[in-house]
């Protein structure tokens, strides 16, 4: 038995050819391993946009007010008496902060109209940040010259899409009726904010501000986001929705613990896995081995032959585990996440990764039993042969 590359690859391939069961079973342990560890990854990636897209879909978490609002009395009236200048929500969108995005301006106020108390909110379409378009805007996007009208109000008032209304001596027509919603929402009349602003004799001027605090996975807490937007607008109050803001960290949260749970489990199970194979093939051969280094074979080609088999059992599982993975991701990841679909995509550095890890796996796994087999005595062997 020669010490030599070539030599040792055809007592390899001999190997497995002859022992057919025993490698396929090590490489299946290892392609479900890699497979399923790629597919987490894979899916993991596109949970968190999805995630992102989810908790995005429950609303604003942080209100901005004017100085000075006693926020008790904010929250009996649903609105800041205060107000404070249109400029401050372009302000916060070019100062380039990282905490905060997706910023839009209200002015609302407490009207009588048709006999009905309603609470008349003036919405500006949201500013993009840095001066930037913002991709899927939040909130409201109403056009000038027409109104959103909450369901109760449009009830109670027997208004319906299509209407012309008069609010305060402005004609608006209205574009949309909101579904109901359980809360104050179904007394509002929305409307452009600079609508709403003439309406109100109250040109530039809101009194508050929308946004959503850019979690980045609980690294940015409120007390973060109050001093950055105070750096930017001294004196004003920021508040935050707390049940939102704990849903979406949460939510987030659940889907990182899955991935650091499954994959270590997956990972160790595939180890013993491919331990035990190794073990139980070293078993089967072990007068083999006693022959072989009773002959003067060294124990280096004898291990090499073990732990060369380990490595490539770790290469081929990688690359036909990345595969499985990747495909299987891609396939049912669209119906599962379909509002992030376009982004679901083989990642393919992934596969540098899956080849180094599944190797090095192998080879922990079979380091011991086949340091086991060339220590063995061949004497000892033979004679229990």
């Amino acid at each position: 038995m020669g010490d030599g590359g070539p030599m040792l690859l055809r007592m390899m391939l001999a190997e497995i050819v002859h022992r057919k069961g025993n490698f396929l079973s090590a490489l299946i342990a290892v392609v479900a391993a890699v497979a399923i560890s790629v597919g987490v990854v894979t899916v993991c990636d596109a949970s968190r946009r999805e995630t992102v897209r989810l908790m995005r879909d429950m609303g604003f978490n942080l209100l901005i007010v004017p100085e000075g609002t006693d926020m008790a009395d904010f929250w009996s009236r649903s609105f800041a008496e205060g107000e404070m200048p249109e400029d401050y929500v372009y302000r916060l969108a070019d100062s380039g902060l990282m905490t905060i995005r997706h910023l839009v301006a209200r002015l609302q106020k407490r009207v009588t109209w048709r006999g009905r108390d309603v609470l008349l909110t003036g919405v500006l379409p949201e500013v993009g940040m840095k001066g930037r378009p913002p991709k899927s805007p939040m909130g409201l996007t109403i056009d000038p010259g027409t109104a959103y009208v909450g369901r109760h109000i449009a009830d109670s008032a027997g208004v319906a899409v299509g209407d012309e209304i008069d609010v305060l001596g402005r004609r608006l027509r209205v574009a949309a009726v909101i579904d109901e919603q359980g809360s104050i929402d179904d007394i509002r009349i929305y409307g452009h904010l600079h609508d709403v602003q003439e309406m109100l004799g109250r040109p530039g001027r809101i009194n508050e501000i929308e946004a959503l605090q850019c979690l980045c996975w609980g690294k940015h807490t409120l007390a973060n986001v109050r001093a950055d937007v105070r750096s930017v607008l001294p004196g004003v109050e920021v508040t935050e929705m707390r049940s939102i803001a704990i849903a979406r960290a949460e939510t987030r949260k659940m889907v990182e613990r899955f991935a650091g749970v499954l994959i270590p489990a997956v990972v160790l199970i595939a180890t013993v896995w491919v331990g035990l194979s190794t073990l139980r093939n070293i078993n089967d051969r072990r007068a083999e081995i006693g022959i072989l280094r009773a002959l003067g074979v060294s124990s280096r080609p004898i291990a090499a032959l073990f732990l060369g088999k380990a490595t490539l059992i770790g290469l081929l599982g990688a690359v036909v585990g990345w595969a499985v993975g990747t495909a299987v991701a891609v396939h049912y990841g669209t119906d599962i996440f379909p509002h992030t679909a376009k982004f679901i995509a083989p990642i393919y550095g992934l596969l540098g990764w899956a080849l180094v890890g599944s190797a090095l796996l192998c080879l922990t796994a079979s380091w011991l039993p086949a340091m086991s087999a060339v220590m063995q005595d061949p004497a000892e062997v033979l004679s229990e042969e």
